[in-house]
């Protein structure tokens, strides 16, 4: 029979056993993983019919962005001429001028410890008239710690185009 001081010595152990692990299942941040993020991504635009939220608003960017890719954007819109449109003047989100998100599918083309490509099949109200303009791929990189879009890239009437080229190719101009 246990004593009333063996009771709480044995109590007391198992508390001091499962606060670390409790504590540690709180302190653990939410999961930050590739498909994660565009799955978040995706959700809100095809649940607002927009697309990225990051494209026009600039503070939005370090959240999803590395830190690279965000500062390659801010320069070359701080080389726009104020009232000109930007560089990137679509929605890369939803490769388009008026998203029209209606379902999405992702899948993962390559991943290693640092980095990935994720491609995201849209699905809209209008067919597309090229395949592979419904396709968006995702380069991702670890920046800091955490998975961070690197590139972004797709097709219009099946012409590659790349975020970071036209970025880059608009500070030549």
């Amino acid at each position: 029979m246990l004593s009333r001081r063996s009771l709480l010595i044995f109590t007391a152990s198992l508390a001091a056993l499962a606060a670390p692990a409790a504590a540690s299942a709180q302190a653990a941040p939410p999961a930050n993983d590739p498909v994660a993020l565009l799955t978040a991504l995706y959700t809100k635009a095809a649940k607002a019919n927009a697309g990225g939220d990051f494209v026009n608003a600039p503070k939005s960017r370090a959240k999803v962005l590395s830190k690279s890719f965000a500062a390659l954007w801010s320069k070359a819109e701080s080389k726009t001429a104020k009232g000109d449109i930007g560089p990137i003047d679509f929605d890369p989100v939803s490769n388009s001028q008026d998203p029209d998100i209606k379902s999405f599918a992702i899948k993962v083309e390559q991943q290693d410890s640092g980095s990935a490509t994720l491609a995201v099949t849209l699905t809209g109200s209008q067919k597309r008239s090229k395949p592979a303009d419904g396709v968006i791929r995702y380069d991702f990189v670890r920046d800091g710690g955490h998975w961070r879009i690197d590139d972004i890239r797709g097709a219009v009437d099946g012409e590659p185009w790349s975020v970071r080229k036209l970025l880059t190719d608009s500070l030549k101009g």
